[in-house]
């Protein structure tokens, strides 16, 4: 047989287990520890960092295309003046003609 006193030694030192009801009969969540914190800190810091990258990856790209679009322009004027030129009209300050007529 086992004694009373078996028992007890073995949960002298142990608190026991606190249930967290609410009033409904649900349970409340229980709280987070340091290393669910630290993981919660840590997806955190990983998702801004993403939003970090992906913008300065967006503000390269649109810093990279200026040249690109300052090219076209200025072939898209040459074009206009050849095109000009071409058909005899003149263009500028004192000119008389228009390409779109």
């Amino acid at each position: 047989m086992v004694s009373a006193r078996h028992f007890s030694g073995m949960t002298q030192d142990r608190l026991p287990p606190q249930i967290e009801m609410r009033i409904d009969g649900n349970l409340l969540p229980p709280h987070p520890t340091w290393p669910m914190r630290l993981a919660a800190a840590a997806i955190i810091v990983a998702v801004l960092t993403g939003v970090v990258a992906i913008a300065a990856l967006a503000f390269w790209l649109a810093l990279a295309l200026i040249p690109v679009a300052l090219v076209a322009g200025v072939v898209a004027w040459a074009a206009i003046r050849f095109q000009g030129w071409r058909n005899g009209r003149r263009f500028g300050r004192g000119g008389g003609g228009s390409l779109f007529r």
